[in-house]
């Protein structure tokens, strides 16, 4: 682990830590907030005393972080928020936000349990990473058509692990071909899974030339130009919305076949995964859409989202 990725369980000791004495809440508050059982909760309160963090205030990196998740929480009507320190290099802000992603949700699975996953980048790196880190055994199901996109997490999933795919492409070429693809049994079979996972994860796409819908080449140049001039801010799962983070109806999307922006706010611990400069605004309006219910960024794209009015 490097140093610009995040301790898990040093955060962990600063959460239990921030919730005991800074917000007075009882050792069962923040095992059912952290997911865990009460026991865990105790020996990380014993161990941060012991380490040294608790020395009459939290440390100051790890103060300043729980203030930013705090405030976002308040500002977005967010259930959680995990901060990752902001990388040197922005490049490697999307691994360190994806390893970060697995550890918090390495927590939170046991064995079967579902989750479900959108298509892109981060995305594929968190599918990868908990695939390789956790001895449970997890299915995990697409929340998307497009099934190159999913295919290169495959090998890490090994025996072990369970992908259920949507068997379509991403984008059909109309609008009727989407509807009959979308009415076959072997999709609606996977889709019946969706409302049975216990977490979802998905990214949180910027419209612009770096996005992996772009770079895949699903995406045309004319529909990207088309997007912006419809007002569109970004997207989540191939759904494009505007800065208010409204659904924009354009003919691109009824020929998309991805689960429906509405059936992923109705879903429970939705958990929103990007980070970046050229993401904030994106995130803020997915965020103001309230498609999230978890958000896992990194410490300067925080400060980013806060300073929006």
């Amino acid at each position: 682990m490097d140093n610009n990725t995040l301790d898990y369980e040093s955060a962990l000791m600063a959460r239990a830590a921030w919730y005991y004495y800074y917000c007075d809440m009882t050792q069962q508050d923040i095992a059912e907030k952290l997911g865990m059982t009460r026991l865990k909760v105790i020996k990380l309160l014993d161990k941060a005393r012991a380490s040294g963090m608790i020395q009459f205030k939290i440390r100051s990196v790890d103060e300043r972080r729980m203030e930013l998740e705090q405030a976002l929480m308040e500002k977005y009507n967010l259930q959680d928020c995990f901060l990752v320190p902001a990388p040197q290099d922005e490049a490697d802000v999307n691994e360190n936000v994806a390893q970060a992603a697995s550890m918090y949700i390495g927590g939170r699975v046991s064995d079967d349990t579902f989750i479900n996953i959108g298509y892109g980048d981060t995305t594929g790196r968190v599918l990868n990473h908990l695939a390789q880190s956790t001895d449970y055994h997890l299915s995990f199901i697409s929340l998307t058509g497009g099934v190159g996109y999913y295919l290169p997490s495959v090998d890490a999933l090994g025996s072990q692990h369970k992908l259920y795919l949507i068997p379509t492409p991403l984008i059909a070429s109309t609008k009727e071909i989407a509807e009959a693809i979308t009415s076959e049994k072997s999709v609606n079979d996977v889709q019946q899974l969706i409302p049975l996972s216990k977490i979802s994860v998905v990214g949180i796409g910027a419209l612009d030339p770096a996005a992996t819908i772009v770079q895949s080449g699903a995406l045309s140049q004319s529909d990207q130009l088309f997007l912006e001039q419809s007002g569109a801010i970004g997207d989540i799962l191939s759904h494009f919305f505007d800065r208010d983070g409204q659904l924009i109806e354009t003919e691109l999307e009824s020929r998309t076949i991805s689960t429906p922006l509405s059936t992923l706010a109705g879903l429970d611990n939705v958990i929103g995964v990007a980070a970046g400069k050229r993401k904030v605004d994106a995130i803020h309006a997915a965020l103001l859409g309230n498609y999230l219910n978890v958000l896992i960024s990194d410490e300067d794209t925080a400060e980013a989202l806060l300073n929006i009015n």
